[in-house]
Order: structure tokens, then C-alpha cells, then sequence
């Protein structure tokens, strides 16, 4: 966090836990850049393969209309569903999901609430 606030960013909220998600979190912005800090809560393992390998961005997080339609839309280039959808307390509750591409990024799909009410 240090890090990235001499940078300049900032934290857009309180550092949250998500246990279904098996990680403590907290997001930082500078202007309209938003990144999000993660750790894995004791006996989680979710962070492990990308640690493991060194890798500093564990993946792209993309906010979507049709979570379902994404999916399948993905899915159909070659993408594999690594984590079905399920609801994030980072999100207020709104569903996500993750897959991974050929190339092995990870990709988060969020679930929008554009439209809602």
C-alpha cells in the first residue's frame, strides 16, 4: 500500500474480507486508474499459482452487462471458466467470475449494476 500510495494513489474505501473469494482486499485510485490490492485470508491458497511464479498482476477486471452472455461469448474463443459466478462482497454482492485466456491472463468479468432500479 505504501508503494502505491508515492505513487499517488489513494484508498477509495476500508479494506474489505471476502470469504467466499478467500481474500482481504482494498482498492486504490489515482485519477480514473483503479487497482486493487489483494491478500489471502489464512488457508487460502487462491494466490499461490500466480505468487508462485512471480507474477505482480494476478488479472484484468472487466465490468459487464450479460454475465451469462460474457461468459459463454469467452468461453467460445477459448477461454476456461476457473471460477463460476458467484457473489463478491467487494462488489456490493454482485456476481463475478473468473477465466483464464490461452495466453494464461486471468480475467475477472463483474457483474454491472448499470441499469438497475
Amino acid at each position: 500500500m505504501r508503494w502505491w500510495s508515492g505513487l499517488g494513489y489513494r484508498s477509495e474505501g476500508p479494506v474489505f474480507t471476502d470469504p467466499l473469494q478467500g481474500i482481504k482486499g482494498l482498492f486504490m485510485l489515482l485519477d480514473d486508474a483503479r487497482i486493487e490490492l489483494l491478500e489471502a485470508l489464512p488457508g487460502s491458497h487462491v494466490l499461490e499459482p500466480w505468487l508462485a511464479h512471480g507474477s505482480p498482476l494476478y488479472h484484468l477486471g472487466y465490468e459487464v452487462t450479460d454475465l451469462a452472455e460474457t461468459i459463454e461469448m469467452l468461453s467460445a474463443t477459448g477461454a476456461k471458466v476457473v471460477s463460476d459466478p458467484k457473489p463478491a462482497i467487494a462488489f456490493d454482492g454482485r456476481q463475478v467470475a473468473f477465466l483464464i485466456r490461452s495466453n494464461l491472463m486471468l480475467v475477472e468479468l463483474i457483474e454491472s449494476d448499470r441499469g438497475a432500479g
